[in-house]
């Protein structure tokens, strides 16, 4: 593909501070945004050059999207993937629909990095209270049921420490198609992040250590401590293998946990991620950046670190509120997404501070 000049149109599917974000970068290279969500409140689209707001299923106005980009992409992997076959020829679109499909699903993702030679923790599938009890034989106890399709930070999601009132816990997940994992003892929670071009190039950013509090990211720190390093290579090889099968292009990023027998796949995201936010200040080039470079077909930028130590931390509902004395740190660079309602467990900003 040639690339795509300066004030092409980049129409992003999803209108969250991913979208933000990428806009922003897109903006910085020249190029207009054109952002499809079904919200009428849409951070993303206060930062970009135009907006659609319909529904994710209305054909007539996705093609109508898509005839008005030249080229497309998404910031949110639960965009249903029926309906971007419609307008998959009327305009590129980056990462592949078939990335979307695997994420889509825990199952199909589990069993994809398994087929590309990772390791993952025992799952099994559950469709029913039946084969709730049988997938648990698999998986042993504690284990973890979650939904197979949409739910994330911790939603949609239950822990189950005995076998004892399965039926509680499969109405918790809503009696929905769900996987059952097994627990995995591990000592950190680290992601890679890397990006491929169109022409197969494929660059890694430092690997980031990453601290959860109530299933929602809450620190990402570059670089991760040994423990972590140790096991970078395979982790590597292996989101590099899932990124050459799907014949990739963008961010990818895959999640892992540190083990005494090495890392242990957990899943991934078609996308930019929340873990790499850090790159906006602490990378050469950051994660929306390259993503974008990517999608249009330009040379991918550096992804060095810009410091001796990154870290970030997630902004989550009322921690926002401080704004003024998370400034007052003049090494603070923070972020606000511009979401007008402040909830409990909801992703409000981050702030990154760079050490030399």
């Amino acid at each position: 593909m040639k690339p795509l000049a300066p004030g092409s149109t980049i129409g992003i599917l999803g209108g969250g501070q991913l979208g933000r974000m990428l806009a922003v970068a897109a903006a910085q290279l020249g190029y207009r945004c054109h952002i499809y969500a079904p919200d009428t409140d849409s951070v993303a689209a206060d930062v970009s050059a135009a907006f659609t707001c319909a529904k994710d299923d209305d054909l007539d106005a996705l093609g109508q999207f898509a005839d008005s980009c030249d080229v497309v992409t998404f910031e949110f992997e639960n965009v249903p993937v029926g309906p971007l076959h419609a307008i998959e020829n009327r305009a590129p679109l980056h990462p592949p629909i078939g990335a979307l499909d695997i994420a889509q699903n825990r199952v199909a993702e589990k069993t994809y990095a398994r087929d590309q030679g990772g390791t993952t923790a025992p799952f099994a599938e559950v469709t029913d209270l039946a084969s709730l009890e049988q997938a648990l034989d698999e998986t042993g106890c504690p284990a973890i049921l979650k939904t197979v399709r949409m739910g994330y930070d911790g939603k949609g999601q239950a822990r189950i420490k005995s076998a004892d009132n399965l039926a509680k816990h499969w109405d918790t997940v809503g009696q929905q198609h769900s996987i059952a994992e097994g627990f995995v003892t591990f000592s950190h929670e680290f992601s890679v992040i890397l990006v491929r071009g169109q022409d197969g190039e494929i660059r890694f950013w430092d690997t980031p250590h990453n601290v959860h509090e109530n299933g929602i990211l809450a620190h990402s720190l570059a670089p991760a401590p040994p423990e972590i390093l140790a096991q970078e290579a395979p982790a590597r090889e292996l989101a590099a293998r899932m990124a050459e099968a799907m014949q990739y292009v963008g961010v990818l990023t895959c999640e892992f946990f540190a083990t005494a027998d090495g890392p242990i796949f957990n899943e991934m995201a078609p996308r930019v991620h929340n873990s790499g936010h850090w790159t906006i200040e602490g990378a050469v080039t950051s994660q929306f950046e390259n993503h974008i470079r990517a999608i249009c077909g330009l040379p991918l930028g550096d992804t060095g670190l810009a410091a001796t130590r990154v870290e970030m931390h997630n902004l989550i509902g009322k921690q926002a509120d401080d704004w003024s004395g998370l400034l007052a740190d003049p090494a603070n660079h923070l972020h606000l997404y511009g979401k007008g309602e402040t909830r409990p467990g909801r992703k409000m900003g981050h702030v990154t501070k760079l050490h030399f």
